[in-house]
C-alpha cells in the first residue's frame, strides 16, 4: 500500500506518447472505464493494422488549444456513460504519467464537452497503483497558467499546406477518407467537420462559426460540403455562412440546394439545351391519366422528387400499376415526377465524374437481375466504359449548368441519343475508383488548388 500514488477526486496528469504534457482529469472510482476527450476522430489503417487520428483540446473551455494525435485502435466497444447512453468507442493503449509513475492504461475516446472535465480516469487504470481521497483536490501539485502557455503556445510556424474542412456527417465513409487521405498526401490540413456539430453565429461585425466544444472555424481556405439528403436544408446553410466568410466551397450552397430539387434541375437542365426523358409532374390526382399519356403510356417510372441513391423510384409496367403507384403517392402529399421509360437501356446507364470541368472518369453501371435501375447501392455492378465525345459535352454542359464544380452526371443511352437521367452534387468515389483505379479524390484537392491560387 504505500507504493500507492495517493490522489484527489481531481489531478492533472500527462500523456507523452500523445503529446499532451498536462490535462486535468476527474478521478472516480465509481466509473470502470477511462476516458479522454476526442473530436474529429477517424479511422484509418498503418502497416495493416487499424489506427485512429484524432484532436484534443486539452483545457476546459478552450476550443482554439489543439493537439493532433493518433494511436493504435486495441478495441471498439459500448460504453455506458453516468446519463445512461450508449455509444460506440474506439478503445486505445496509452502511457498515462502521474506525479513521475508512468504505466499503461486503456482509453476510450469520446466527445467531453458537456462534461467538466477533459479526462475521466477509471478504477481499471488506477487498480494496484492509486488511492484515492475524495475530500482533497491535486495533492500532486498543478501547473500554474505560465506554464500551461509555455505548454500549449506554439511558435508560428511557416504556412505549408492548405486548411481544408470536409462538411459531411460519416468519417468511416470510403469517400470521405479517400478525399481525406489525398488532401494530406498533397500537403494540406484536412480536417473532418461533421455538420451536426456545427453551428454559426450570425453578426455584422464578427460572424462565425463554431464547432462543438466552442472551436471557431473561420481560419479554414476552403471547404468541401458532402451534404447527405437529410441535412440538405442545415448543409446548405452551413455553406453558405463559409461562403460569407470568404471560405472556398468546392460546390457551393445554391449549387447543392439547386441539384438536390429533381424538378428545378430538370428545367435547368432543359433551359441549357440537354436532352432528358420525357417527364410529367402534376399536383392533383386528377390529372393522373393525361399525365401517363404525356410520357408515352406504361411502362413508366415515377420517381419521388425527394428520393437518392435509387429509393423512392418505382417501374410501373401497366397503365392500371401506374395509376395505382401516382394516386398512392398523391394521397400521401408525396411529390412525384412521371417519367418515360427507356427499355432500350436495359438497366444500364453511365457514370460521368466530372471535376472542374472535365469528365475525369466514367463507369457504366449494370442493374441486378429483376431491376430496371442501375445502382451501386442496390447491388449493381460497375465497369470502365469509353463514353462517346457527346456523351462528355453533355456530362460537362450538364455540371456548368447546374453551377457544380464536382459532380456525377448520370446519362443513359436510348434509340434517340443520349439522355441524362441526373446530377449529382455529392457522388460517391469506390464504385468509380473501384473499377477506373482513378485518383479522383485528389482531383478534386487539385480543383481546390487550382482556385484558391495555391
Amino acid at each position: 500500500m504505500l507504493d500507492k500514488v495517493i490522489v484527489g477526486s481531481e489531478e492533472w496528469c500527462s500523456f507523452s506518447t500523445l503529446n499532451i504534457p498536462a490535462i486535468k482529469a476527474r478521478v472516480d472510482s465509481g466509473a470502470k472505464t477511462s476516458a479522454l476527450h476526442a473530436i474529429n476522430i477517424v479511422p484509418f489503417e498503418k502497416d495493416g493494422e487499424k489506427w485512429v487520428k484524432f484532436d484534443v483540446n486539452p483545457l476546459q473551455n478552450n476550443g482554439k488549444t489543439i493537439i493532433h494525435c493518433e494511436s493504435k485502435v486495441i478495441d471498439k466497444r459500448i460504453v455506458k456513460s453516468s446519463s445512461g447512453t450508449r455509444e460506440s468507442r474506439y478503445v486505445i493503449q496509452t502511457e498515462i504519467s502521474i506525479a513521475d509513475t508512468n504505466w499503461l492504461i486503456e482509453l476510450t475516446l469520446t466527445n467531453r464537452d458537456s462534461m467538466g472535465y477533459r479526462m475521466l480516469l477509471g478504477r481499471e487504470a488506477m487498480g494496484g497503483r492509486v488511492l484515492v481521497d475524495p475530500e482533497k483536490h491535486f495533492l500532486l501539485g498543478q501547473p500554474t497558467m505560465e506554464k500551461l502557455d509555455e505548454y500549449y503556445t506554439k511558435p508560428k510556424t511557416e504556412k505549408k499546406g492548405l486548411r481544408i474542412g470536409l462538411l459531411a456527417s460519416n468519417p468511416e465513409l470510403y469517400s470521405n477518407k479517400r478525399i481525406i487521405e489525398a488532401g494530406e498526401l498533397r500537403g494540406h490540413e484536412m480536417h473532418f467537420l461533421n455538420l451536426k456539430y456545427c453551428y454559426m453565429k450570425l453578426d455584422a461585425n464578427q460572424p462565425e462559426i463554431h464547432y462543438r466544444g466552442g472551436r471557431v472555424l473561420n481560419d479554414f481556405d476552403a471547404v468541401i460540403p458532402r451534404i447527405r439528403p437529410s441535412m440538405t436544408y442545415y448543409g446548405c446553410a452551413l455553406t453558405r455562412h463559409f461562403e460569407s466568410l470568404k471560405v472556398y466551397s468546392l460546390n457551393n450552397a445554391a449549387a447543392i440546394a439547386q441539384s438536390r430539387d429533381k424538378l428545378f434541375s430538370l428545367q435547368l437542365l432543359l433551359n441549357n439545351g440537354i436532352d432528358i426523358p420525357t417527364t410529367g409532374f402534376a399536383n392533383s390526382p386528377l390529372d393522373t391519366n393525361d399525365l401517363i399519356k404525356m410520357v408515352g403510356g406504361s411502362p413508366l417510372i415515377v420517381k419521388l422528387l425527394e428520393g437518392t441513391q435509387g429509393k423512392g423510384v418505382v417501374l410501373a409496367e401497366t397503365k392500371k400499376a401506374a395509376e395505382s403507384v401516382i394516386n398512392a403517392f398523391k394521397s400521401l402529399n408525396a411529390n412525384i415526377l412521371v417519367q418515360e421509360f427507356i427499355k432500350e437501356a436495359n438497366g444500364k446507364d453511365i457514370r460521368c465524374f466530372v471535376v472542374d470541368g472535365k469528365v475525369v472518369a466514367a463507369i457504366q453501371r449494370e442493374a441486378v437481375p429483376g431491376e430496371f435501375r442501375a445502382n451501386i447501392h442496390l447491388g449493381g455492378t460497375a465497369s470502365v466504359i469509353k463514353v462517346t465525345a457527346e456523351e462528355k459535352k453533355i456530362a460537362i454542359r450538364a455540371a456548368k449548368a447546374m453551377n457544380l464544380k464536382v459532380a456525377g452526371v448520370d446519362i443513359i443511352r436510348s434509340a434517340k441519343g443520349p439522355l441524362l437521367l441526373e446530377v449529382n452534387s455529392s457522388p460517391g468515389l469506390e464504385g468509380i475508383e473501384g473499377a477506373t483505379n482513378k485518383d479522383i479524390a485528389s482531383e478534386m484537392i487539385k480543383a481546390i488548388e487550382k482556385q484558391v491560387k495555391w
